[in-house]
């Protein structure tokens, strides 16, 4: 386990940076703050209650009464909360420099960095399996009139045919069940095809050192993202606690 931690500590340092310019400078500021810590058990207990919910009643429905019953179930707007707001900004500042025509972010839900990318992009797209967290994101972003969202299963991404030169996948994939191969493989396959030539794929999900279960399945996300699609990584980013990968047609 030593070892282990020590191997991805060296990688941290390795790790690929684009040789770009990028959108932002990178946030120094980040983790770590008590209020950090309460938010991790917070987040903890929410997966938690959803694991509980999604056995009974199924994911769709389950999203749906979280986003109910909850406030902000995920902590991603509350100002309370600053450990996905400085995410975020880290996020948009790994991005190439560029004013993106039109961007969609899955697994939106309540469009925080949906929010977070409209002022880089002519017209931005945030879908959610949650139609209770589609309901409260337009809300949230009346301010924004070029973004807009929509109702969608991460599963039937590519029915509308339309192409995006920026696709964010933040935190998402992990809570697909069962998270199969070929569950990945028909994801990437879609994200490969609403990829404009030319546009670029952010892929993020938690990841801690490859010490704990839902870590090891990062790596195995990023990976099977790349092995069934005409997708390859030009950067990739490690922070505490998050891997991001940044993605374009090969």
């Amino acid at each position: 386990m030593v070892r282990r931690v020590q191997h991805e500590r060296e990688t941290l340092r390795m790790t690929r940076h684009p040789l770009v310019k990028t959108l932002t400078a990178e946030p120094r500021k980040f983790f770590m703050s008590l209020r950090d810590i309460v938010f991790w058990i917070r987040s903890a207990r929410t997966d938690a209650t959803f694991e509980k919910l999604r056995e009974q009643y199924g994911p769709q429905k389950a999203f749906d009464l979280l986003y109910t019953e909850k406030q902000d179930p995920f902590g991603s707007v509350r100002s309370c909360w600053r450990y996905q707001r400085l995410k975020y900004e880290r996020l948009i500042s790994f991005l190439p420099n560029r004013q993106y025509r039109s961007a969609l972010d899955v697994g939106c839900g309540l469009g925080p960095f949906t929010r977070q990318l409209s002022s880089h992009v002519d017209r931005g797209l945030g879908i959610d399996l949650s139609q209770a967290a589609v309901g409260q994101a337009r809300l949230l972003s009346t301010a924004q009139p070029n973004l807009k969202f929509e109702q969608c299963d991460i599963r039937n991404l590519g029915r509308s045919g339309e192409q995006f030169d920026l696709i964010s996948v933040l935190d998402v994939l992990y809570y697909l069940s069962p998270l199969s191969d070929d569950v990945l493989k028909s994801i990437a396959s879609q994200l490969e095809g609403l990829l404009a030539p030319g546009g670029v794929l952010l892929l993020v999900n938690h990841f801690f050192f490859a010490v704990d279960s839902q870590s090891r399945q990062t790596r195995r996300i990023h990976d099977e993202i790349c092995k069934g699609a005409s997708l390859v990584v030009t950067a990739e980013y490690r922070r505490p606690f998050f891997l991001a990968s940044i993605l374009a047609h090969a």
